[in-house]
């Protein structure tokens, strides 16, 4: 067995193990590679093991340095899966001992593997993140009725409101809710370039679904699809979205539209524990399961705490709510491509 790096010669092979791999996700893909390159600008080390000319087993990579918040290799960075995927555990043991090799070659604070499942390699992990997926009935009123009835009458109210939804092959119209949601958040929103890679990326595994209101958009999100599953992945709403409840429609539309195209599986992403997105996905019946994020220190002393809840980032925060939208959109993205 011998460990390689990757080349676009070897995209091919490289995602059809990735197919063959129930344990592989989206985020595993190769294509990450050049939307983390050519729309990010981050160097990628896309690792695999190979015996007897066949891949055995992949660990994506990418290197994400940063002057203001951390220089990390991480797997996959701005993804919320990745670590490795092997179906030996010696296989899976040789691509992390080589992650680790590089990690101090480059010289990086930590490694990060973003696992969905642990690993057992005894790395520290870090309890901050879960995930939220669920089984899909193929029949759309067996799932509305699964929703907890609260949260059932927000979805009602956004039906009787008259919204509607639409999918949009730009990303235009998408973007700027996108940017003003997040403004109000208090983040940093990424380049259009980046959504826009992503959707010529993925082609139909990355879709725009917009949500209307008298034929004026009140919310959006790029949903991804994979095998048969959907992961809603950027949302946002305007300033008139929580009157009209369009959040809450928006992403029963998702589950909706995804149980006519046959898929099984909703994927509501990644949270933080104790925050409103954690809150409201459980809101829906979700049950949170831990996403086992482990780490390798190189140069850092502790584990990383780059993330809105840390205190030392609050003030940023309460001062980038305040920013006109066309300065956060003209700032935010030089700052998004470095938080990983």
């Amino acid at each position: 067995m011998e460990v390689k790096v990757f080349t676009s010669a070897d995209a091919g092979r490289w995602d059809a193990f990735v197919a063959d791999r129930p344990e592989a996700t989206f985020f595993h893909l190769s294509d990450w590679r050049k939307v983390l390159e050519n729309a990010l600008g981050h160097a990628t080390y896309y690792l695999y093991a190979e015996k007897a000319g066949e891949i055995v087993g992949i660990l994506p990579l990418g290197h994400i340095r940063s002057r203001l918040f951390s220089n990390a290799l991480i797997s996959t960075p701005f993804c919320v899966y990745g670590g490795s995927v092997a179906g030996d555990p010696a296989v899976r043991d040789a691509l992390e001992a080589a992650a680790c090799d590089l990690a101090r070659d480059l010289n990086v604070d930590h490694l990060e593997l973003r696992n969905l499942q642990p690993s057992g390699a005894g790395r520290p992990v870090k309890d901050l993140y879960v995930t939220f997926r669920k089984t899909l009935d193929p029949d759309p009123e067996t799932n509305l009725k699964a929703i907890p009835r609260k949260q059932r009458a927000m979805i009602r109210k956004g039906i009787q409101a008259g919204l509607e939804s639409v999918i949009d092959e730009s990303v235009d119209r998408f973007y700027e809710i996108y940017a003003e949601s997040v403004r109000n958040l208090g983040t940093p929103v990424f380049p259009k370039s980046y959504f826009r890679s992503l959707k010529d990326t993925f082609g139909k595994m990355c879709e725009i679904l917009m949500v209307e209101y008298q034929g004026e958009p009140v919310a959006a999100v790029m949903n991804f699809y994979f095998r048969d599953e959907v992961l809603p992945y950027y949302g946002g709403g305007s300033t008139a979205a929580r009157q009209l409840k369009a959040n809450d429609f928006m992403y029963w539309e998702v589950m909706r539209r995804a149980v006519e195209k046959g898929v099984k599986t909703f994927d509501y992403g990644r949270s933080k524990k104790g925050t409103g997105s954690y809150r409201f996905k459980t809101h829906w019946g979700f049950e949170p399961q831990p996403l086992h994020y482990e780490y390798e220190l190189i140069r850092a002393k502790e584990l990383p705490d780059i993330n809105p809840l840390n205190p030392k980032y609050r003030l940023f925060i309460q001062a980038w709510q305040k920013l006109p939208l066309p300065v956060s959109k003209l700032i935010g993205p030089w700052l998004a491509r470095s938080l990983g």
